[in-house]
């Protein structure tokens, strides 16, 4: 097969769909591979070594598009890039589609195989494409948050761990998944007074055998979530439902009444995000201030560290992307955990919490695959 890995254009974002190394491994089982001139140079991957790995180095991301039988990429297609796509091409990425109308509709228009990254399973019924980023994402949300907290980035000039005499910042972690327990890891490890609240009592039981007692770990209800959050010097929201859009868990009431110069950190902003008042922001301005509250809500905040971020995604995605090249066809019928990834093909909508965010028929994905 002909992979095609075109460099990324969403705002900051310096990721890239495959590494040196797994473009080699593609290249040893056969296949060939283009990449975009630069595409990993930002991350200090360089072209002659994707050269020295058997890529071959292309001028455009027109030509990728234009030659590529599946394109690899790490964030969802911007519409220029969608519009590139067509029938009978895979696309390989995190799509996102629950809150985003416009890219849903460009990508059933193309006819392509779209196979998102935050839908895959594995065996256990976990999504193992989605980890790796939620591991990044939920140890940067404490970090993003504790640098915001400081008052000259418009918080409360509080330090998290704080010092002998005077007490830490309290933060509330909402969601016990990856994201959640990584973000709690790292609060409890700068010393913060943590609470974590989920909706499951395994999950708390794990968490809280876990911590240890150093993280508070309680049932999620509305009132807990607004007793937690009136308290807290920084609220970090970590839920998901595969593929959904967010569930709002903060209303902007709530956040009106929380404490002048606190930081909310939205982790699920790519899904449509947790808090009522949130919106997608970028890297370049990362935060705006609602009732006094400082919102930090950048939809692809891996990108941040994006180094660390390409090498983790790899790790997790190069198995897949090896089947898909192998066998594209009979993968996709025969593999459930990759069948899951279908979220449109050939038109129709393949992931049925994307049809019924957005209002479109949904047609199974063994079904949809059959004509």
């Amino acid at each position: 097969m002909l992979v095609g890995v075109p460099k990324e254009i969403k705002n900051h974002e310096y990721r890239v769909g495959l590494t040196p190394a797994s473009v080699n491994e593609l290249v040893k089982r056969g296949h060939q591979v283009l990449v975009e001139r630069n595409a990993g140079a930002a991350i200090d991957f360089s072209d002659t070594e994707y050269s020295d790995a058997g890529a071959e180095i292309v001028a455009s991301a027109g030509e990728i598009f234009a030659r590529a039988e599946m394109i690899v990429k790490v964030k969802e297609p911007q519409a220029a890039e969608c519009r590139m796509l067509r029938e009978g091409q895979i696309l390989y990425t995190y799509l996102h589609l629950a809150p985003d109308p416009e890219q849903t509709e460009l990508l059933l228009a193309s006819g392509a195989t779209c196979v998102a990254y935050e839908t895959v399973t594995d065996d256990q019924g976990g999504l193992p494409l989605l980890a790796p980023m939620s591991e990044v994402a939920g140890r940067m949300s404490v970090q993003a948050g504790a640098h915001h907290l400081e008052k000259a980035q418009g918080g409360r000039g509080v330090l998290l761990g704080g010092v002998p005499g005077v007490a830490p910042a309290k933060v509330l972690v909402i969601g016990g998944g990856v994201v959640g327990d990584n973000a709690a890891a790292m609060a409890v490890g700068m010393g913060a007074d943590v609470t974590l609240l989920d909706r499951s009592i395994p999950r708390l039981r794990e968490l809280d055998a876990k911590y240890e007692g150093r993280a508070r770990c309680v049932y999620s209800t509305n009132a807990a979530i607004e007793e937690y959050a009136l308290e807290a010097d920084l609220v970090i929201g970590a839920v998901l439902i595969p593929g959904a859009a967010a569930p709002k868990l903060l209303s902007k009431a709530l956040i009106g009444r929380m404490k002048q110069g606190a930081v909310v950190v939205d982790v699920a902003i790519d899904q449509g995000g947790c808090f009522e008042t949130s919106r997608a922001t970028t890297h370049e301005q990362p935060t705006y201030v609602i009732d006094s509250v400082v919102h930090y809500c950048v939809a692809n905040m891996p990108g941040g560290v994006a180094r660390t971020a390409t090498i983790a995604l790899n790790n997790a995605t190069l198995p897949y992307a090896l089947a898909l090249a192998d066998d594209p066809v009979n993968r996709l019928f025969i593999d459930k955990n990759l069948q899951n990834g279908l979220n449109v093909h050939k038109g129709k909508v393949t992931y049925k919490a994307v049809a019924d965010a957005l209002g479109h028929a949904y047609v199974p994905a063994d079904e949809a695959l059959k004509v």
